[in-house]
């Protein structure tokens, strides 16, 4: 029983793929790997999504942002909006 338990946690814990306890898919170690980059270098990480979003996709620049980032992303264009149809008017 305890060794059915510690095979379907660890096929939660790995998002499905079968590993063993120690190791992880590299889908995984990328993510914690981007994780913990983003958690030492915020500024870092702004700057990497705008670089991405000049050559990537707007999916991308949101992804790499969080929520937060997300929020302040969106409020900016609102307000540039209304200033650019108070200006134009």
């Amino acid at each position: 029983m305890v060794v059915l338990f510690q095979y379907a946690r660890n096929r939660i814990r790995y998002g499905g793929a079968v590993v063993s306890e120690n190791k992880e898919t590299p889908e995984r170690r990328r993510e914690r790997l981007r994780q913990e980059e983003l958690k030492r270098n915020p500024a870092g990480n702004l700057h990497d999504s705008f670089n991405r979003a000049h050559a990537g996709s707007l999916a991308d620049l949101v992804g790499s942002l969080g929520w937060k980032g997300t929020g302040i992303l969106i409020l900016v264009i609102i307000i540039g909006f209304l200033i650019a149809a108070i200006v134009i008017k």
